[in-house]
């Protein structure tokens, strides 16, 4: 009678111990606000002095404290760790900040990163430093790249858009002011797909022009084709664009240089370099030109086809260099890209400042997109496995990098997305001639929604 009295007893807390153990593994984004923060807080305040010291992290007290405490106390001067401040709790993790002693730098935190995360059983520690001796720590509590959740705060700038989610719970945005031009690798089911879905339905609801290269007769970028001012679904009709898209360029320029004409009475401010500095009644809209199997462009059979890959790779590369200023941005997407593609693959590479990277088949493609940046970051590429769709190691020319992963987005609510915002794709009379022809859409209608153009029009 005792056992089943003990054992009625300890079934209580068995459940509640099995439970909370499968909720971590099963629903790790409702176990860690009920359950992990709770515990990693406590493993921190008791831990904290102890783990500082484990790690390196301490420094002797000024002279004036190893003086008092042994005037006062008579005992052991001990080191102590950086001073911390408010542990601020987040839906993913946590958030405290240190400040560094005389002699410590934040380097000196990154370093002790791992040991960090087992001492208090998180799931990972980012450091990031906020202003000369002090430095905050990110502390994620389970992995949230398994299941993406974007950040409820959005970011409404123009060109500024989220399209990922960081592995430190923070957003991924992807910044055309500060980053113009992009390359994104990634082999066939890797997620380039989806990431391009999500980039391009976000910029879909500013007042941005889209452009759409796409040579597998526009099966990627057809289904937006509402909201696209232009789509070339074959290398003949990229042929036409891109010279297109070159004068546009050219003419915005001289639209700059008109401005420019600087009289000894003009404000400082009514100087500019570039469309940004135009007032906003003559500003022509931005163009973001998206580049799908960029390999296709490179490609010939034939001398005559060479000629006119080595015209299309030069306009490229002219919009690659001179783009910016003019308001036109790139968006490069492919499986491999390098110098085996043909003549000035590598130029047009070195002009696309933003790098992502997808599961790819090789060792060499992840070397082409992010080892003249980051070449640690090959390793993270090659690291990726072919259950994680839509997870890329993202960098840029800082050498800078982080693991991303996109967040599902089905095609039939990008296109709805994108037919819902048709009405602010921008008027430029240059692309009028390459503007898709969109079938309108009823309830009977259960053909495909992009049709040839017409012969009348």
């Amino acid at each position: 009678m005792t056992d089943l009295v003990t054992l009625a007893e300890l079934g209580g807390p068995l459940a509640a111990i099995g439970g909370a153990a499968y909720a971590r593994h099963a629903y790790p984004a409702a176990y860690w606000p009920t359950v992990g923060l709770p515990v990693s807080v406590a493993r921190l305040l008791a831990s904290y002095t102890s783990t500082m010291d484990a790690c390196g992290l301490t420094v002797a007290p000024p002279r004036w404290r190893s003086l008092a405490i042994k005037a006062t106390t008579r005992r052991e001067v001990r080191p102590v760790p950086p001073r911390r401040g408010l542990i601020r709790p987040t839906l993913t993790g946590l958030r405290i900040r240190l400040r560094l002693a005389p002699g410590q730098e934040p380097a000196d935190v990154a370093a002790s990163a791992e040991r960090l995360r087992h001492a208090w059983g998180v799931h990972a520690v980012y450091v990031r430093d906020i202003k000369p001796g002090v430095v905050e720590l990110r502390l994620v509590g389970f992995d949230v790249l398994r299941k993406v959740r974007m950040p409820r705060r959005t970011v409404g700038d123009l060109l500024r858009v989220q399209v990922a989610l960081r592995e430190d719970a923070t957003a991924f945005v992807r910044d055309y002011r500060a980053v113009p031009h992009e390359l994104v690798l990634g082999a066939t089911l890797s997620g380039k797909s989806m990431y391009l879905r999500n980039l391009l339905t976000k910029l879909a609801a500013q007042p941005v022009a889209l452009v759409g290269i796409d040579c597998k007769r526009g099966v990627e970028l057809a289904p937006f084709a509402a909201r696209l001012s232009a789509l070339a679904t074959d290398s003949d009709q990229a042929a036409e664009l891109l010279p297109v898209l070159v004068r546009e360029m050219e003419d915005r320029y001289d639209l700059i240089k008109v401005r420019q004409g600087i009289t000894p009475g003009t404000p400082d401010e009514e100087i500019t370099s570039d469309i940004w500095g135009l007032p906003e009644k003559e500003r022509p809209a931005p163009i973001v030109l998206f580049v799908d199997e960029v390999a296709e462009l490179f490609l010939v059979a034939t001398r005559k086809e060479e000629e006119r890959r080595d015209e299309m790779v030069t306009q490229l590369i002219r919009l690659a260099q001179l783009g910016r200023a003019a308001g036109i941005y790139l968006e490069v997407c492919g499986q491999r890209f390098g110098a085996e593609l043909g003549k000035g693959a590598t130029m047009l590479r070195a002009q696309l400042t933003g790098r992502v990277c997808h599961r790819v088949n090789d060792e060499a493609s992840a070397k082409m997109a992010l080892g003249d940046i980051a070449p640690e970051a090959v390793y993270g590429a090659c690291a990726i496995a072919a259950e994680l769709p839509g997870l890329a190691v993202v960098g840029d020319t800082s050498g800078g990098w982080s693991r991303i992963r996109t967040p599902y987005l089905s095609l039939a609510d990008a296109a709805a997305t994108c037919r819902a915002m048709a009405h602010l794709a921008p008027d430029v009379p240059a692309l009028t001639p390459f503007r898709p022809y969109v079938r309108p859409v009823s309830v009977e209608d259960s053909g495909p929604l992009v049709a040839p153009q017409p012969a009348t029009e």
